[in-house]
């Protein structure tokens, strides 16, 4: 229960990808951590095979000071969320407030779009390495990369990485 105390926000949109969203929800939530889905709006969404995931709230009503940590996922999600000002506002706060920022596959595709990747080092999904250099990051090769604040990782095999950082990010005095 090394998290309790903490409220850490899993982005989600249609066609995340499962494994990518379910995972790091309830690794957070096994550590203790109080862990709320946000979407471009409250209600259901459909995953890449169409297992469902409810968003506790929408975007346009949370606010950074009141989360730890924000968690986005891969799949096609991060294309349909970045285009919520809300959901691209609210990951831009969480990163120049200091607060952990995770993404993993195509989930840096919001970082992008949040513009906090400028002169960062950062992994992802292959297919996405270009938009993260054309954003000013670094890309490299490995299964879970952290620079400061930001904790990216490539694909659902580097999971038990990326859930071992964030969680140590967290914990972190």
């Amino acid at each position: 229960m090394r998290l309790k105390g903490k409220r850490v926000a899993m982005l989600v949109s249609d066609l995340y990808q499962e494994v990518e969203y379910w995972y790091p929800y309830y690794r957070m939530q096994e550590e203790g951590a109080e862990v709320l889905a946000v979407g471009p709006e409250a209600g259901q969404y459909k995953s890449k095979l169409g297992y469902p995931a409810k968003a506790d709230l929408a975007a346009a009503t949370v606010r950074a000071e009141e989360f730890d940590a924000v968690i986005i996922p891969g799949g096609y999600a991060p294309d349909i969320m970045r285009r919520s000002h809300e959901l691209v506002d609210f990951v831009r706060k969480m990163a120049q407030s200091g607060k952990v920022v995770a993404a993993i596959c195509h989930g840096p595709w919001m970082l992008c779009s949040a513009k906090v990747v400028n002169g960062k080092r950062v992994t992802s999904f292959e297919a996405i390495r270009d938009d993260l250099v054309h954003a000013g990051a670094t890309w490299v090769d490995e299964s879970v990369v952290r620079d400061w604040n930001i904790i990216t990782s490539r694909v659902p095999s580097d999971l038990p990485d990326f859930a071992r950082e964030i969680v140590a990010a967290l914990v972190a005095p």
